[in-house]
């Protein structure tokens, strides 16, 4: 992990390198093992961007996810979304995710354009981790930035 990280460091991977760049740069600081983009299309979310610390291919089980079965619908009723631990989360109790994906931390992806919301940006993980304030305040910094690099994806 990175110890000093940067907006302007972000904006400059994500200029030169682009989006997928910039997500491994955000997934460099942080433990968990995935950082994600997913992007709302009726009653699905699908991974638009996916950096997963170990190297795999993605998981079938992460492309398309039911809005209502995923952690993303508490970003869009909270306007972000942290939880270090879904086990122990009263908020989650009887959710279909709860100690599947433990850690779960996401904000919006704003349309720069209209201000509607496009997708999320997230980190997590299947065990137990804290996220820095910094961090969450980087992803959510990061989320603000991604959108016109995301549009077409």
């Amino acid at each position: 992990m990175a110890s000093v990280r940067t907006l302007d460091a972000l904006s400059a991977v994500l200029e030169e390198s682009g989006p997928a760049a910039a997500l491994a740069y955000l997934n460099e600081g942080v433990p968990h093992r995935f950082s994600a983009v997913y992007r709302f299309a009726g009653p699905l979310l699908h991974n638009v961007l996916l950096h997963d610390k170990a190297g795999r291919i993605r998981p079938d089980f992460l492309a398309v996810v039911p809005f209502t079965r995923s952690f993303c619908q508490f970003v869009v009723k909270d306007g972000a979304f942290r939880t270090d631990n879904s086990v122990a989360d009263p908020r989650l109790f009887g959710h279909a995710l709860r100690g599947i994906v433990i850690s779960y931390h996401s904000v919006p992806v704003l349309d720069a354009t209209s201000g509607r919301l496009w997708g999320t940006l997230s980190h997590f993980d299947m065990r137990s981790l804290r996220l820095p304030d910094s961090e969450f305040e980087l992803l959510r910094s990061a989320a603000a930035l991604m959108h016109r690099h995301l549009a077409d994806a």
